[in-house]
């Protein structure tokens, strides 16, 4: 496996620098080290944010479905006009709150 090493210097860190970039390898473990990374890799592919889990749930309630049909509906609006003032700020945060309204009553329950 190779990372790469990356220095930042006068600048953002967002900013490319490809001339500071060297190449680092990892060493070879042999097969204990395979074995361990397969491991790791299976966990990693278990585990499963129980927020989003629950976020997909209550996006599916009647109450998150009508908030979702008004922001869809409102983008779709301003989206067809080439010149417009107006935007979905307050049709997402009345959806966005449903969902989240939704998502607190379940989350802490499943949190251990």
């Amino acid at each position: 496996m190779v990372f790469e090493r990356e220095t930042i210097k006068y600048g953002e860190p967002d900013e490319e620098v490809e001339e500071e970039q060297t190449p680092v390898e990892e060493e070879d473990t042999g097969e204990d080290g395979a074995d361990e990374e397969e491991e790791e890799e299976e966990e990693e592919e278990e585990m499963v944010d129980p927020l989003e889990t629950i976020r997909q749930k209550c996006e599916q309630t009647a109450h998150c479905m009508h908030a979702k049909e008004r922001l869809e509906a409102c983008e779709t609006r301003v989206g067809s006009r080439s010149h417009t003032e107006e935007d979905c700020t307050e049709e997402l945060f009345d959806f966005l709150h449903a969902r989240d309204h939704c998502v607190a009553e379940k989350l802490f329950s499943s949190v251990k």
